[in-house]
């Protein structure tokens, strides 16, 4: 068995064949994944590529089709009691109680883990400051703030001290400052031992957070690796040119097109245009002079190494915040508040 700064790593979450049908969509087709003691694995893909349901069956509020899943080392169909007794889990919508208060809300949890009374209430408390909620720990949850909802959300699937948690695009919605703090607490569980698996579609998250990724798309795997792996798999330099004029977009990619070595990604909202390239500011060069050449208007242009944005382009053919039309992704939306208690 591997070692991990002088512990023995075992496999926290195990999925071999992984499969889930909704009708006629096969949500989840063959998912083979591992996650080691003590990791984070970032699980990306598009709305509807099967991360929700992924997530559903090993926090066993869906029961697979086919393949098996393991959740530190119990069978998620056959010991699901003994499975919710060792993980937590944070959803993509906050699953509180707006009626109650924060403190309410948290001291309910560890009473439902039966941690007893007191210890429900010491642990309500620790969570509360922990999480910076202890000013409004005594007001009714529905006055919070949106972030104030995620952090309570994240501090109820902490409460029994899990060993592994699960957390489904925990800091959608967060402001900047609120991401940050999530992300110190996911790095400081982690250190402490606790094994997570993290949906997200923002690439700068997987990349701070992620031990390992797997990427996911129309329910199979097609990427494994560590980010900086993924990075490297596609290469090169990306030169990025920011149009003072989005009318100029289809001429600025007929322009990239004769000096790039690969696909040509467009932000239209930005006026941003991307490819990835070769020779570095020798080619940063050729492309300023073909642009004036054309009279193209330019706010900013650079060279940038790549990004698992780019990489996920360039795997998925669109870009991480794309929504599909699979039914996964609106019957997690629908779903999930409600059965995220069977969790709790």
């Amino acid at each position: 068995m591997p070692e991990k700064e002088g512990r023995l790593v075992t496999e926290m979450i195990h999925t071999s064949g992984l499969v889930k049908r909704f009708g006629n969509v096969e949500a989840l087709r063959g998912l083979d994944l591992d996650v080691p003691q003590g990791t984070v694995l970032g699980l990306l893909g598009p709305n509807g590529a099967g991360k929700t349901t992924a997530v559903r069956i090993l926090t066993t509020l869906l029961e697979p089709d086919g393949g098996m899943a393991t959740v530190a080392g119990i069978d998620v169909v056959a010991q699901p009691d003994k499975v919710r007794e060792r993980i937590g889990l944070s959803g993509q919508n906050a699953a509180v109680d707006e009626y109650l208060t924060g403190y309410e809300n948290l001291e309910m949890v560890g009473r439902l883990y039966h941690l007893g009374a007191r210890r429900s209430r010491a642990r309500a408390r620790e969570l509360l400051e922990r999480f910076e909620l202890d000013d409004a720990g005594d007001r009714p949850a529905k006055t919070y703030s949106g972030g104030m909802r995620r952090r309570l959300d994240l501090a109820a699937a902490l409460v029994a001290e899990p060993e592994v948690l699960f957390l489904d695009e925990p800091t959608t919605g967060l402001d900047p400052r609120s991401r940050t703090q999530m992300w110190d607490t996911i790095r400081e569980l982690v250190r402490g031992g606790s094994t997570a698996l993290l949906t997200t579609q923002y690439m700068d998250e997987a990349d701070r957070l992620a031990d390992d990724i797997v990427v996911i798309d129309r329910g199979q795997m097609i990427a494994h690796g560590h980010p900086d792996e993924l990075k490297a798999r596609i290469g090169g330099e990306r030169v990025e040119v920011v149009l003072a004029d989005s009318a100029q977009i289809p001429a600025t990619k007929v322009v990239l097109a004769e000096l790039s070595v690969g696909e040509i990604r467009v932000e239209e909202e930005t006026c941003t245009v991307t490819a990835a390239v070769t020779r570095g500011v020798d080619i940063l060069r050729e492309v300023l002079e073909a642009l004036k050449d054309r009279a193209i208007a330019v706010d900013d242009v650079g060279l940038r190494r790549p990004t698992l944005d780019d990489v996920f382009l360039s795997l998925t053919g669109h870009a991480a915040e794309e929504a599909t039309s699979q039914s996964d992704g609106r019957r997690a939306g629908r779903d999930e508040a409600k059965e995220k208690e069977v969790v709790r």
